[in-house]
């Protein structure tokens, strides 16, 4: 890992965040002072499975896939990794290694915090606690809804699933919306558990009828509410 010097205000950023988002400004201070600015070129290794868990990362930009490989070398894609996000909170406080491998997908730029920061200020504010109890909440929250979609949805609503999530948030209602895959079609398909060849196809199935057009790796999706709509 490459690390450089701070590019932005790590208070300001951590204010963001539903967990510290009802911190005093000395609360973030404390919490600053313990956080590292990780950045990651394209494809580098933040950690690897085993690795001691020393804190939790929270991404600022870029894209990191979390995952395993199977002692048959196959890798599998377990969750991708956006702004905004964190990860690695549970392991923080279960003492334990990590049993995924992190890796940037594109030139990343992440946020460490240290295990000890949190700790402290979970002895000092249980509302604090909490926070951190319902971002886990949502995390498994989160995994149950995966399970829920390998078993019960069609592939094809997986992807769908997916093209919906990336483009939540993106200005244009009403308008035309594109959606990147920087992630590669195969890391992809891992995550929603398919081939990248089922993948492809239901791309492409998506594409005949309509609902969006595929540029390489730029998705353009014409009409929101009628991919929403799809098989409903």
């Amino acid at each position: 890992m490459t690390r450089r010097p701070l590019q932005i205000k790590t208070q300001a950023f951590l204010a963001n965040l539903p967990i510290f988002s009802e911190m005093s400004r000395e609360e973030l201070d404390r919490v600053a002072a313990a956080t590292l600015p990780v950045y990651a070129q394209k494809g580098q290794s933040l950690f690897q499975r085993g690795d001691p868990c020393s804190g939790f990362h929270v991404l600022v930009y870029g894209q990191v896939k979390l995952g395993f490989t199977s002692p048959q070398g196959v890798e599998k894609v377990v969750e991708i990794i956006r702004p905004g996000q964190s990860f690695g909170e549970a392991l923080m406080f279960l003492d334990e290694p990590y049993i995924v491998f992190a890796q940037a997908l594109s030139d990343s730029m992440l946020l460490h915090v240290a295990k000890h920061a949190v700790f402290e200020e979970l002895a000092r504010d249980p509302v604090f606690a909490r926070r951190m109890l319902s971002g886990l909440s949502r995390r498994l929250h989160g995994l149950v809804r995966d399970v829920e979609a390998y078993s019960l949805r069609s592939g094809q609503e997986r992807v769908i699933g997916y093209l919906l999530a990336d483009a939540d948030g993106v200005p244009g209602e009403g308008k035309p919306v594109e959606v990147h895959l920087t992630p590669g079609k195969s890391v992809i398909a891992s995550r929603l558990n398919m081939t990248p060849e089922h993948f492809s196809r239901i791309l492409h199935e998506l594409s005949a009828a309509g609902l969006i057009e595929v540029d390489g790796r730029t998705v353009r999706i014409p009409d929101l509410e009628r991919l929403r709509g799809h098989g409903v």
